[in-house]
């Protein structure tokens, strides 16, 4: 949850999270609204009842690996994901994030963030600050070029291009 420093809590997962780990393809024949209320069951079984709209999920490599189900992306929006931050991340996990309005956050130091740990971030400087102190205090991640901050902001590509739609 963001605070009111604007940190965000951090939840913590391992390497390689599948898009079946994110959305389940046992409960793809429901809505989002039934997806989201497993995601992440078979990591962390708490997570989808327990998360906080503004919290974060540090992961390590290849996150997002798998089909290409755009549920899987759309399960932690739903759930008021603020951010993924993970040192990689599979490319069609990485469109269909954006897409919906996911923020990614590439960070070689990804796997450093503590479970619980609050921290705050700048996507267009590429910085992730640790609120506790601990050492590093600042990461460096890639930063995230202004048309996919916009499509963030927008709530997902569809969004965008119906705010930018004249008449």
């Amino acid at each position: 949850m963001t605070d009111h420093n604007g940190t965000h809590r951090v939840w913590r997962v391992g390497a390689d999270i599948d898009t079946d780990a994110l959305a389940p393809g046992a409960y793809m024949k429901f809505g989002i609204d039934e997806i989201a209320r497993h995601c992440l069951q078979r990591v962390r079984p708490e997570f989808a009842g327990q998360v906080q709209p503004g919290d974060v999920l540090a992961a390590g490599p290849n996150f997002g690996i798998g089909s290409s189900r755009e549920q899987a992306a759309a399960a932690l929006v739903h759930l008021g994901v603020a951010a993924v931050i993970a040192p990689s991340f599979n490319g069609l996990y990485f469109r269909n994030a954006f897409n919906v309005g996911l923020l990614l956050l590439t960070c070689a130091q990804a796997e450093a963030l503590v479970d619980g740990e609050r921290i705050a971030f700048d996507p267009a400087a590429g910085r992730i600050r640790r609120a506790d102190g601990a050492d590093p205090a600042d990461m460096l991640c890639e930063t995230v070029p202004p048309f996919l901050m916009d499509m963030v902001r927008a709530g997902g590509l569809l969004n965008l291009l119906k705010q930018r739609q004249t008449f």
